[in-house]
């Protein structure tokens, strides 16, 4: 009998409407500085296919875990694949062993957006950044 996966998600967390772009997702609980939030998960694919992918979409939610494999989680029900980008974070993305884990950078309160710096993406600097955060660096 297959076991089935356990819940990646320690903390509750909301899907709704974001002021940053189209939808977030956010706290529904107090959450501690440096706790693990929850995980990203979805499709195993490799780096070739999700860069294919990746051109061909206006909203990417893939994740490169290695040089080899990325995870797509454009068909994932994971909350978290709802985490905006910002400029000041209040998350940090870990990849550990394959796995792509979203924890806090402080205490984040509960209604708060959770936020993580995507670094380098396949927008290439083509897609304007609307964060607002004070050091905004304009696009991504």
């Amino acid at each position: 009998m297959a076991s089935v996966p356990s819940n990646p998600q320690k903390f509750a967390v909301q899907v709704q409407p974001s002021t940053i772009d189209g939808t977030g997702v956010f706290a529904a609980e107090p959450i501690p500085p440096y706790k693990k939030i929850g995980e990203l998960r979805g499709e195993s694919i490799s780096v070739t296919e999700a860069r294919r992918r990746a051109r061909r979409q206006q909203r990417i939610m893939i994740v490169e875990v290695s040089e080899k494999r990325a995870i797509d989680a454009s068909g994932s029900n994971d909350p978290m694949r709802f985490t905006n980008h910002s400029c000041s974070p209040n998350t940090v993305l870990r990849i550990r062993q394959g796995r792509v884990e979203f924890y806090a950078l402080r205490a984040i309160a509960s209604g708060e957006e959770l936020t993580a710096n995507y670094g380098e993406t396949h927008h290439e600097g083509r897609l304007e950044c609307r964060c607002g955060a004070p050091n905004c660096v304009g696009r991504l």
